[in-house]
């Protein structure tokens, strides 16, 4: 918590990784359940992980902060990405990021986003939680652009809980409102997602910076169904745990089918960031691979 509160501690952990590893682009060190936060939720983190103070249901909603209470709790995001991009060298992208709107109504229901059952049956709460969790995050993301970032992005770790349909009818809507109201400046990632998911005019179409997909897609795919912007993926984060030997043989079987694809346009990464007690040398074979193989 101190180090995402503090900008001058956020801006250095940043940084750190970029230095390390020579990564393209640096990211907010932040969390994404700081808009529950401002929203009066409370948060601690544990060593269970991050615990909310109390859930969200019928009655609690009635709890929440309106906007303007809420709003100031946020503004050392804004700090932190000005000190990390004074911080950055002039060659590295900066980008910010908020969680989605589903995935931050799934963690105030469950306390988590690693399951949406209860999430899913309390569905009739979720426009009316967006009325006020939405404006929030717009004064987020602008406060974040403001600062320095280049783009912002949504990450919808529990996208992938819904059926296809209802993500389409409950979500799309809430997203458009973000993505209408920045257009080419908010990339979209979505963890457990498919086709059926993001064939969408709001995804193949839109002003999305671009769209981010986990590791179970397949890249060309994604290249097809996303033609604008960029496509940012995906290698398995669980490979990463691999020992030398093999994790040299899965990055052939990764980049190989790539050399023959246009790859515009793509930002190499993990599916899903790097697990914890990943060996550091498999990221650096991870980048040194990559960068000798498709210069």
């Amino acid at each position: 918590m101190e180090l995402c509160k503090k900008p001058d501690l956020a801006a250095e952990v940043a940084l750190g990784p970029v230095l390390d590893f020579d990564f393209d682009a640096a990211i907010l060190f932040s969390d994404l359940l700081f808009p529950l936060e401002a929203l009066g939720m409370g948060l601690e983190y544990t060593e269970r992980g991050p615990q909310l103070g109390w859930k969200l249901d019928q009655m609690t909603r009635l709890k929440l902060r309106d906007i303007e209470e809420a709003w100031p709790n946020l503004l050392f995001q804004g700090e932190a990405v000005r000190k990390t991009r004074q911080l950055l060298p002039a060659d590295k992208s900066l980008i910010g990021f908020v969680g989605g709107p589903w995935t931050l109504f799934v963690y105030a229901v469950e306390g988590t986003h690693k399951h949406a059952l209860k999430a899913i049956k309390e569905l009739s709460l979720f426009a009316g939680f967006c009325e006020t969790l939405v404006p929030l995050l717009i004064r987020n993301i602008e406060l974040q652009l403001l600062g320095g970032a280049e783009i912002v992005m949504i990450f919808d770790t529990a996208a992938g809980e819904l059926p296809p349909d209802v993500f389409k009818a409950e979500v799309v809507p809430q997203l458009e409102t973000l993505a209408h109201k920045f257009p080419a400046k908010l990339g979209y990632y979505s963890k457990g997602t498919n086709r059926d998911h993001l064939n969408h005019s709001l995804f193949t179409e839109a002003g999305w910076a671009g769209i981010g997909v986990d590791h179970k897609w397949d890249l060309r795919e994604a290249f097809d169904l996303f033609p604008r912007g960029f496509v940012q993926g995906n290698f398995d984060q669980t490979l990463l745990l691999s020992n030398p030997g093999e994790l040299k043989r899965s990055l052939k079987d990764f980049l190989d089918p790539l050399l023959k694809t246009d790859r515009t346009g793509w930002i190499c990464g993990l599916g899903h960031g790097v697990l914890p007690t990943t060996p550091e040398e498999n990221v650096r074979m991870l980048v040194n691979t990559v960068r000798e193989v498709l210069r």
